[in-house]
């Protein structure tokens, strides 16, 4: 991929309409501006559009962001994978905590992944860069779904359209 946008573009909002009803994501410029430009101007390329919540895990997570469908697809604007931004600031205190899914220190890529407690256990692991602003329930719902053994939705979960809005 390439086309990386200006510094000076920082959406506020990115909006996924999910099969299950929208969740408004607030970002965190200050503390994490490279993992935000690249969620931000992938929702804006379409990226995310159509991928599946490949892995849900009740009271943990749910996670998405791989065209694949399977966790071990997807790639950043940066090429396939970029480096943490780990702000000692931000920790996993609750639920509706945005986090890049990786494989391990600076493998970020398109995977992400919204908190549904706190997971404390991932402080300094992974890269907070936002929250949910509106849509906690639906976050909730969709950490109730039906799993089989890998945590895969039974009933596919979807991220029908993902959007950009509110440019400071």
């Amino acid at each position: 991929m390439s086309g990386i946008p200006p510094k000076s573009w920082n959406p506020s909002n990115v909006t996924l309409e999910t099969t299950m009803g929208s969740i408004e994501i607030e970002l965190y410029w200050k503390h994490a501006p490279k993992t935000c430009c690249n969620f931000a101007e992938l929702a804006r390329r379409g990226y995310y559009n159509g991928t599946k919540f490949h892995r849900i895990i009740r009271d943990f997570m749910i996670q998405g962001g791989d065209p694949t469908g399977t966790g071990t697809g997807g790639s950043s604007i940066y090429g396939k994978e970029f480096e943490d931004e780990i702000s000692p600031e931000l920790k996993h205190t609750g639920a509706g905590i945005l986090s890049m899914a990786n494989s391990g220190p600076d493998t970020n890529g398109s995977q992400f992944f919204i908190t549904l407690a706190p997971t404390q256990w991932l402080d300094n692991k992974h890269a907070i860069f936002g929250r949910v602003a509106r849509g906690m329930q639906v976050v909730n719902r969709m950490g109730m779904v039906e799993t089989d053994s890998d945590d895969h939705p039974v009933d596919e979960v979807k991220i029908l359209r993902a959007t950009v809005s509110s440019s400071r």
